[in-house]
């Protein structure tokens, strides 16, 4: 039984998902703070670029598109889950200390947590992506002032996280 032609994928579109799906996801995940709904975020963004992948491609840097919508998606989404319970990670299998590493991804995740949609989005594009300012502007549609400002505020109560200085204090314990 032969697929219909609109289920093919676009030329370079299951490389590219294969190739960037990983970093996505992990965006995706920090954004979210849940593997399922970040597997949803990726999964919705994903078929929505899937539909117009030509185009986006002959454009050029299609993962900035592809990031810009993850992101606007996410702030997006957020009345929908507001009343939905937040479940744990998985843990993911590693070779090194899988306590203390679990321990460092609930931490974080729990910080994150703390902070609002916008903030979250913009300390996952500032810190974890490496994106500039100017740069973070263009991708949630804000000022620049906007995310200096969202993340002095972000930053200034990830300092003062009680998970985060638990997380501190256990990792200088453990490097001694």
């Amino acid at each position: 039984m032969q697929r219909p032609r609109d289920l093919v994928p676009p030329e370079g579109f299951a490389e590219f998902v294969a190739a960037r799906s990983d970093a996505l996801l992990r965006s995706a995940w920090l954004l979210t703070g849940d593997a399922g709904r970040a597997e949803d975020l990726l999964q919705t963004v994903l078929a929505d670029v899937w539909r117009r992948w030509a185009t986006i491609k002959s454009a050029g840097h299609p993962e900035a598109y592809l990031r810009r919508a993850l992101f606007t998606t996410y702030v997006s989404w957020w009345r929908r889950w507001r009343s939905e319970i937040p479940s744990q990670p998985p843990d993911e299998p590693s070779r090194g200390d899988m306590a203390g590493e679990s321990a460092d991804r609930d931490a974080v995740r729990r910080a994150l947590a703390r902070l609002s949609r916008q903030q979250r989005a913009i300390v996952v594009l500032r810190y974890v992506e490496d994106l500039t300012v100017q740069r973070t502007a263009e991708v949630l549609g804000c000022s620049h002032n906007t995310v200096k400002v969202q993340a002095f505020r972000a930053l200034r109560i990830l300092r003062t996280d009680p998970n985060l200085e638990l997380f501190a204090a256990w990792r200088s314990r453990s490097d001694a």
